[in-house]
Formats: structure tokens, sequence, C-alpha cells
């Protein structure tokens, strides 16, 4: 455990507003009671049935959330942003339960880990904390229930033009990492990808994508052909 810094607290409280409600001496135990950790991109923070470490308040960076498959497939749950928090850890703390997924440094990390205690601590006696926590449950839980509709009735390339309009007109990740997020593996991507660029709808370079004819990927994306 260690004593924040004043300019870390008053990120903390920025990002997480359900803990400036707080008073202030269990406000400063919750900085000084949790561990500060610095993570590199790429490190495991956790994974399936290890024991829960703790609450998360992410304060730098990103992290994914993946579920292994039984023949060896990963598949992207979701991500943790700044001002977020994991409902993997919320509910193992509250299940006294191990995780039940891979917790992975998609980057560089800055975030601070509330124990058990002061977790169990914050929603006993906080509102604003317990709103937080359980509003952060419905948002995850309707995002999961969109991944298995859309896992269940579209079709892979419908997915992947979807995902390559979202994030942008140029994309940088590796041909993997989108199968990742697709719950595929990296041939069938490739060989996708091949394909919307023989139609002229991107072009393939190393480790980025660039989208040439957003109106055609939208048309498949609606389950056109």
């Amino acid at each position: 455990m260690t004593r924040l810094p004043d300019n870390l607290r008053q990120q903390v409280l920025a990002l997480y507003p359900a803990l400036r409600d707080l008073p202030d001496a269990r406000a400063v135990a919750v900085g000084d009671g949790g561990h500060l950790l610095h993570v590199p991109a790429g490190a495991a923070l956790f994974s399936e049935r290890q024991d829960c470490l703790g609450f998360p308040l992410l304060l730098a960076g990103a992290i994914k959330v993946v579920k292994s498959t039984a023949n060896g497939r990963d598949m992207l749950l979701y991500r943790v942003e700044p001002g977020g928090s994991c409902i993997i850890s919320s509910s193992c703390l509250l299940g006294h339960s191990p995780y039940a997924a891979r917790g992975v440094a998609e980057t560089d990390l800055t975030l601070l880990l509330l124990p058990m205690a002061t977790f169990e601590a914050l929603l006993a006696e906080s509102r604003a904390f317990r709103d937080f926590v359980f509003h952060l449950f419905a948002e995850r839980i309707a995002e999961l229930m969109q991944l298995v509709e859309e896992v269940a009735f579209h079709r892979l390339d419908q997915r992947l033009a979807k995902l390559l309009l979202t994030r942008g007109g140029t994309l940088h990740a590796t041909h993997q990492a989108l199968a990742e997020e697709l719950g595929s593996v990296r041939e069938i991507v490739s060989r996708l990808l091949k394909g919307f660029a023989m139609q002229g709808l991107v072009t393939l370079g190393r480790e980025h994508i660039v989208v040439l004819d957003a109106d055609g990927l939208q048309h498949i994306a609606a389950g056109g052909h």
C-alpha cells in the first residue's frame, strides 16, 4: 500500500466522481489503502480461475478483457478505459469467486487497485459508489448481449466491415488482434480482408488498414454481398 500524491488523488476523484461524496477521512483511506500499479503493455493483470486481486480504478491506459474458448481461440469481451472498471473483478468480489476471464494491459497502465475490504466498505457506506458499480454492470451486460447477438446472428464479413467502420479511416492493428476482437481466427480474417482489398474497399499494410470505400463497407455491414 502507498500514500497517494495529491495530484494522483485529484486524478482519482476527477475520473471517479462517485468517490467525491465520501467523508474526507474515508476518501483519504481509499487512496492510501490502495495499491498504485504501473503495468507495461502486454502484461497479464489477471487470469482465469485466479483469485480476485481487488477492484481496479484505471488512471491511464486501456485494459482488454478476453475469454478463451475450449479450442484455444480468444474473444475480446470488452475494454476498460480511465474512469471505468471491470465487471469481471466486481462479480468476483461480490461472489467471492475466481476470475472467469483474462485481463491484459493493452497499453502501458497506471491503476489504483482497491483491496476487497475497501471495496466492501464502499459498497456498504456510499450510495454513489453502489450506483456506479451497478450502472457499470448494466452497461457491460448490454454490451455483452450485443456481442452475443452479433456472434450468433451476423456473418463474420458483416461484423468485420462494421468493426472497420467504427474504428475510423485508418486502423492500426494486426489481423490477429482483429480476429480476437471478432472471436474468430487470423486466417479467416486475413482472407476476408484480402477480399475487401480486391473489391477496392480497403488497402492493407503492415499492421494497418486504410478504409477507401466506407459506403461499400456499410453495404456489407448491413447484410449486403
